[in-house]
């Protein structure tokens, strides 16, 4: 058994450094591309409500019961947040509060839609604040304690934690979209494979590997379940897929970030090199 097992971690090293140098020439943009696919989703949002600005106060008066004039102030502070918290992402500035912002907008539109109980909508949605919660993550540095006499929660400390919180929610898109839908053999055996690699990156096992399986997969399946391009007799289903397309797009960029700066200090992996 302990050959075996030391078969197997050997392998795994192999493939872990064939995996790298094939992956080499990309490494240095993977920050960039994980920011703008983080963002993906609430740039399409900003382009849905200008777009369709007469639909959404519509559904927002009739529907939601929106006082006018009080829909206006809504839809145009959702669409303020998330212009300048995107670009104060991507551009690295500000991003506490940018991550703050977004996160807010979530939150607000959360019950502003009415969505607040749809279990699809608040799964995936968890899966973007994990996306958000990385970037928060590398904002945090080391900094020295104003009163080293008083117990206090260092930013390494905050940075672990909150990569920990980052890699859970990530996952939760996924085991939302394994749930749903028609079931078949080739979908279980598939089910199964996506959740032991959401385990793994929740645990912090072999993390980067479990995230770029998943970002891999994901792909795949956004292409061929959420392809709203192909969609011309629903305006409604269209639009509907479109915002999971973009959310899961979202997601992934999460798990770049991810692969970018490592499951962080609480995960199986950092555990292990201690011993």
């Amino acid at each position: 058994m302990a050959n075996v097992k030391e078969q197997m971690e050997a392998f795994s090293t192999k493939a872990e450094d064939v995996l790298d140098r094939i992956g080499q020439p990309l490494k240095p943009y993977i920050p960039v591309m994980s920011r703008f696919l983080i963002i993906a989703t609430f740039l399409e949002d900003t382009l849905r409500i200008i777009t369709q600005w007469g639909d959404q106060l519509t559904f927002m008066e009739q529907s939601r019961g929106f006082p006018v004039g009080f829909s206006h102030i809504f839809l145009g502070l959702n669409v303020i947040t998330m212009l300048v918290a995107s670009f104060c992402i991507v551009t690295k500035r500000h991003q506490s509060y940018a991550v703050y912002g977004l996160m807010g907008v979530i939150i607000a539109q959360a019950f502003g839609y009415g969505l607040i109980f749809d279990v699809p909508f608040f799964l995936r949605n968890l899966s973007v604040m994990g996306g958000l919660m990385m970037v928060l993550s590398e904002t945090m540095v080391k900094r020295k304690q104003m009163f080293a006499a008083l117990p206090q929660m260092s930013e390494t400390n905050r940075r672990m934690y909150l990569q920990l919180a980052g890699r859970i929610l990530l996952i939760f898109l996924f085991i939302g979209s394994a749930f749903h839908g028609e079931w078949s053999v080739i979908r279980i055996l598939v089910s199964v494979c996506g959740l032991a690699a959401c385990l793994m990156v929740a645990v912090g096992f072999k993390a980067k590997w479990s995230a770029m399986f998943l970002v891999l997969f994901l792909s795949v399946l956004n292409v061929f379940v959420n392809n709203f391009w192909s969609v011309q007799h629903s305006y409604y289903k269209r639009d509907f897929l479109r915002y999971d397309f973009f959310q899961s797009l979202s997601t992934m960029g999460g798990f770049l970030l991810l692969i970018s700066t490592g499951p962080g200090g609480l995960s199986y992996d950092e555990k292990k090199k201690e011993f």
